[in-house]
């Protein structure tokens, strides 16, 4: 069995990581290539570095054509940080709070 030969579209040859293909059949019986495009990684915590959930995983120029509210999640420093750091940051500062109240009741 003899298999199609394809020739790259590009000028750009080597095989790295941007310019993965994939060979297609077109309706004519013909094998064309098709260059992938990368997939976005999504955005991380600032905090702790985990991977943001309810903000789509894109490749940072498409995050311009979506909207503000896609961008981020309604909380405070929502699409920057997590939950869990935001609830520890309010946890501190509550403590922090409350551990100077009582140094003051002490006096």
């Amino acid at each position: 069995v003899m298999v199609q030969r394809v020739t790259l579209r590009r000028r750009h040859a080597y095989a790295t990581r941007s310019n993965k293909t994939r060979i297609v059949k077109t309706p004519g019986g013909k094998l064309t290539v098709h260059y992938r495009k990368k997939n976005g990684a999504g955005v991380k915590c600032g905090g702790c570095g985990r991977v943001l959930a309810g903000i789509p995983h894109l490749r940072p120029k498409q995050y311009s054509r979506i909207s503000k509210r896609q961008k981020h999640v309604s909380r405070a420093y929502g699409g920057n940080q997590c939950g869990l750091c935001i609830r520890e940051r309010i946890v501190r500062s509550f403590l922090i709070e409350e551990q100077q109240n009582v140094k003051r009741m002490m006096k």
